[in-house]
C-alpha cells in the first residue's frame, strides 16, 4: 500500500516537472519571438542590393562585398555589443497622399554629414549636418548638438513602414554605402515654382489642349462637307496630338506607377507624335501631288485614298516603333530609371529609342519644307485657278500653318531636353500650338465657321450665300 502511494506521488511530482518545464520552454520561446519580432524595412530582396537606384542581385554587381545587415544602436548612439534578433520586411515604403519618398545617403564626409543608424527598436535614426566620427553616437555629443540647435532638430527618427535601407552602388562615384528611403510629408503651404509648373500647370494645360483637338476631330468628322480625304487626315492628325498628350500626363504622375508602366506611356507618347508628323507629311503629300498633277479628276474615291495613305502612315508607325523598342531592350546600355514610384522604380525608354522614334520626324520636316517650297512655286506659276485648285490653295494655307505650329512646338520639345529652364516653355508652348491649331482649322476658315453655325441653326433664317467660299451656295440651299 505504502509502495502504491510513493508510485502515485512520483508520478504526480514527474506530471509537475513537465509541466513547469513546458511553461518554461514555452515562455523562453515566447521570449525569443518577442526579441526576434523587430522589423527592418529592406529596399530590395534578401539576395540583392542597389546599384545606381536598382535591386541588382548581388552577383551581377561589380562593388561591395556581402549582402547588407543592420548594425543596431541604442537610444543614445552606443552601438550594442549583443545585436537583437530581426527579420525583413521587403519593399518600398508605402507613403500617404500627403507624404512624398526621399532619398539619403550615408555620407560620412565632414564638415556636413548624413548619418543613418538602426536603433534596437527597430527605429530608422537620421542624423542631418552630423560634425563628429560616425562609428559611435554618445549620449554626451547629442546633448551638446541639442543645446546648440534647440529650435532645429538635428536628428530625425522613422517608424517601420515609414522608412526602408539597404546598401547602394554608386558606379560613377565609385562608392558602396548605407542608404534609405523615407516618407517626409508633403509642406502643403510651400508650393515651389517647379511644384506648380509640373504638377498643376503642366497637366491643366495639356487637358485643355486635349479638349481643343477633340473638338478640331469632331468638327471635321461630323460635318459631311468636311468629311473628304483632307478632312480624314486632319482628323487622324488630331487623334494622335490627343494621344500624345494623354500619355504624357500619365507620366506627370509618378505615384501612380503601380498601376501603370511608364515604359509603354513613354513609348506610346513618342510614337503617336511621329504618327501625327507622318499624317501632317501625308496632308502636305496630297496638296503637292494635286498642284502637280495636270488631270485633277481622278477615278480614285476619297475613301480609297484615304485607306491608302493610313495603310503608309500606320505601317511606317509600326515598323519604325519597333526597331524603337527592340533597341531599347537590345542595344541600349543606359536605361533611365524612375525612382520616385510607391512600389518598386520603374524603368523607362532610353535615348537610344528616342532617337529612333525622332530621326523620321527630323525628316518629316524636311520634305514638308521641300513641299511647301515647291507647291508655292506651282500656285505662282498657275495663271487660272479652278474651283477645286481653289480649295486646294485654302488647304494649303492650312497646312502651312499646322507645319509651322507643330514644327515650332517640337524644336521646343528638343531643347527642353537641354536645359531644364526651356522646359517651362515648351509647357506654355504645347497650350498655344493647341489653340493655334483650333483657330486654324476652325475658327480661322469662314466655310467652317459658316458650316458649324448652319448646322447649330444659329443663323437667320435670311442668311444665304453671303460669306461663303469655293462655290458652296448649293451647300447653303441644301442645308435650307
Amino acid at each position: 500500500m505504502h509502495t502504491m502511494v510513493i508510485e502515485i506521488t512520483l508520478i504526480i511530482v514527474r506530471i509537475a516537472v513537465g509541466l513547469a518545464m513546458y511553461q518554461g520552454s514555452s515562455a523562453s520561446s515566447s521570449n525569443e519571438d518577442s526579441v526576434a519580432s523587430i522589423k527592418i524595412g529592406k529596399c530590395c530582396e534578401s539576395n540583392e542590393l542597389i546599384v545606381d537606384d536598382r535591386c541588382t542581385p548581388i552577383g551581377e554587381a561589380t562593388h561591395g562585398e556581402g549582402l547588407w545587415r543592420p548594425t543596431f544602436t541604442n537610444e543614445d548612439g552606443r552601438r550594442l555589443n549583443v545585436q537583437p534578433k530581426f527579420e525583413f520586411k521587403f519593399g518600398l515604403p508605402k507613403c500617404k497622399n500627403n507624404e512624398r519618398q526621399w532619398k539619403i545617403y550615408n555620407a560620412p564626409n565632414p564638415p556636413n554629414m548624413d548619418l543613418l543608424k538602426i536603433l534596437s527598436s527597430g527605429k530608422l535614426r537620421h542624423c542631418t549636418q552630423c560634425n563628429f566620427d560616425n562609428t559611435d553616437w554618445t549620449a554626451d555629443e547629442l546633448a551638446e548638438d541639442e543645446q546648440e540647435n534647440a529650435k532645429n532638430k538635428r536628428y530625425y527618427d522613422y517608424e517601420f513602414g515609414t522608412y526602408c535601407a539597404d546598401k547602394i552602388i554608386l558606379r560613377k562615384e565609385n562608392i558602396s554605402t548605407f542608404y534609405a528611403r523615407v516618407c517626409l510629408p508633403i509642406k502643403k503651404h510651400v508650393m515651389h515654382t517647379d511644384t506648380m509648373m509640373r504638377r498643376i500647370i503642366d497637366p491643366s494645360f495639356r487637358a485643355i489642349s486635349v479638349a481643343c483637338y477633340l473638338f478640331v476631330a469632331v468638327v471635321y468628322f461630323v460635318l459631311p462637307q468636311l468629311k473628304n480625304l483632307i478632312g480624314n487626315i486632319v482628323t487622324s492628325l488630331m487623334l494622335c496630338l490627343v494621344t500624345n498628350h494623354c500619355a504624357a500626363m500619365v507620366r506627370i504622375f509618378p505615384e501612380f506607377g503601380s498601376h501603370v508602366s511608364f515604359l509603354i506611356a513613354d513609348v506610346v507618347m513618342y510614337v503617336s507624335l511621329m504618327s501625327a508628323f507622318f499624317w501632317l507629311s501625308s496632308l502636305g503629300y496630297y496638296i503637292w501631288k494635286t498642284f502637280r498633277s495636270r488631270n485633277i479628276f481622278l477615278r480614285s474615291t476619297d475613301g480609297k485614298k484615304y485607306c491608302y495613305y493610313s495603310l503608309y502612315v500606320w505601317s511606317l508607325t509600326a515598323v519604325i516603333g519597333t526597331m524603337a523598342i527592340f533597341s531599347h531592350f537590345m542595344l541600349d546600355t543606359n536605361k533611365p530609371i524612375i525612382a520616385d514610384t510607391p512600389d518598386i522604380p520603374q524603368e523607362t525608354i532610353g535615348w537610344l529609342a528616342v532617337a529612333v522614334l525622332f530621326t523620321p520626324v527630323a525628316f518629316s520636316v524636311i520634305f514638308n519644307v521641300w513641299f511647301v517650297a515647291t507647291t508655292t512655286n506651282f500656285i505662282k506659276r498657275m495663271n487660272t485657278y479652278g474651283r477645286i485648285h481653289h480649295k486646294m490653295k485654302y488647304s494649303f494655307r492650312m497646312f502651312v500653318f499646322l507645319f509651322i505650329i507643330m514644327g515650332v512646338a517640337w524644336s521646343f520639345t528638343l531643347l527642353s531636353w537641354m536645359r531644364s529652364e526651356l522646359e517651362y516653355c515648351s509647357i506654355v508652348i504645347n497650350l498655344l500650338q493647341a489653340i493655334l491649331i483650333l483657330y486654324v482649322c476652325v475658327f480661322g476658315q469662314r466655310r467652317v465657321t459658316c458650316l458649324l453655325r448652319k448646322t447649330c441653326n444659329c443663323c437667320s433664317p435670311g442668311e444665304a450665300t453671303q460669306g461663303l467660299d469655293w462655290g458652296e451656295e448649293m451647300t447653303a440651299m441644301n442645308l435650307g
